[in-house]
């Protein structure tokens, strides 16, 4: 299964290692490098996650929880679409402003 990462996922991992990054840059490298090794392995079972009732595709719109981090993402026949990162902790108002 082919894994892309959407412009918003994109901008929320850089934005994650910049975050954690003012703290310790080691770690802020290796949270980022295992959330993307996760993903990896995610797209070998896609199917791990969980409906996202709120979405606008029940059936294809998933997020699974990686530690602290939640990777929302989108499945098709032939890839894994990559759609946020987040933290636990973040607000995600944002998110919901743009679906409505």
């Amino acid at each position: 299964m082919k894994l892309l990462y959407s412009t918003a996922a994109t901008a929320d991992l850089d934005r994650l290692r910049a975050f954690i990054a003012e703290h310790d840059p080691a770690a802020a490298l290796r949270i980022v490098e295992g959330l993307i090794a996760r993903v990896e392995r995610l797209a070998d079972f896609p199917e791990m996650g969980r409906s996202v009732e709120s979405a606008p595709d029940v059936l294809r719109v998933r997020e699974f929880a990686f530690d602290a981090y939640l990777v929302r993402y989108m499945v098709s026949t032939e890839s894994l679409i990559v759609l946020r990162v987040l933290h636990h902790r973040e607000d995600r108002r944002e998110d919901r402003r743009e679906r409505e």
